[in-house]
């Protein structure tokens, strides 16, 4: 794979379909449904998920396509794929919270290799770049003119004083119990992917997720993660976090810099 054109070509998709959820974003209503799994879901997702994976597919026709709003793409199997949420954090999104995210990366033979995170309503767009670096670029967010772009990489963590990171949706007992084990500075809270780029540029030491969560949610935000020195282990072995499982859904796991000390 040729990394230098996929990137840019995920590049310009999240823009664009940050611009069209920014649109839905900004009306005084919208449609709120319920999927089977009784997740939220709004035509924001679908007009997003219509254009990255038009873009893909036209790009990339013969790499696996696993997109979270396509549901008879998760009955593929594959360990070279690519893997889309086109708005991960829909709740915040109903909510008018502004933590919602766009997630596309690239993952070969089961390591998250490349990725993009785009969150329209923050300004912030992290990604990898060809050379594997984890960046984060500002300014303007031009499709066809990247922008000021700083390299960024996991803090060098103090075991005495972290940072923690959380989910601001879905944070719990269990989370809160397994916090509790770590000596912990200062906490935050917040939606979507943006966890794994808090942790990727310093923001924050350690992400622990309980709770249940699908490769299309954490693939993009590991990719930038892995990019920027940080990792992600399974919760119970340490394992690294492998993608391609049957049914594309992830165990509890850990995202975090290295040298902060993992509890069990």
């Amino acid at each position: 794979m040729d990394y230098s054109p996929l990137v840019s070509l995920m590049r310009e998709l999240a823009l664009e379909a940050g611009a069209k959820i920014m649109e839905v974003y900004a009306a005084p209503d919208f449609e709120v449904r319920s999927k089977s799994d009784e997740s939220p879901v709004t035509e924001a997702d679908e007009a997003a998920d219509a254009i990255i994976a038009a873009g893909l597919r036209a790009a990339y026709p013969d790499v696996v396509l696993i997109t979270e709003e396509q549901a008879e793409s998760h009955a593929l199997e594959a360990s070279t794929f690519l893997i889309v949420d086109p708005l991960d954090g829909t709740k915040e999104f109903v909510k008018r919270r502004g933590d919602f995210t766009v997630n596309i990366a690239y993952v070969e033979n089961g390591i998250p290799q490349r990725g993009v995170v785009y969150a329209p309503a923050k300004g912030r767009l992290f990604y990898t770049r060809a050379d594997g670096q984890a960046v984060e670029e500002t300014g303007e967010f031009l499709k066809n003119q990247v922008g000021p772009c700083q390299e960024i990489n996991v803090s060098s963590p103090d075991d005495s004083a972290l940072m923690v990171v959380a989910s601001k949706s879905h944070r719990d007992a269990a989370t809160d119990a397994y916090i509790g084990k770590y000596a912990v500075r200062d906490m935050t809270s917040a939606g979507s992917s943006l966890k794994f780029c808090l942790v990727a540029n310093g923001e924050a030491d350690l992400y622990p997720r309980l709770g249940r969560t699908m490769e299309w949610d954490t693939a993009a935000g590991d990719a930038v993660l892995r990019g920027a020195g940080g990792r992600v282990v399974h919760f119970d072995t340490h394992e690294p976090l492998a993608y391609g499982k049957a049914g594309w859904e992830n165990p509890f796991f850990i995202a975090y810099a290295p040298g902060v000390t993992l509890r069990k």
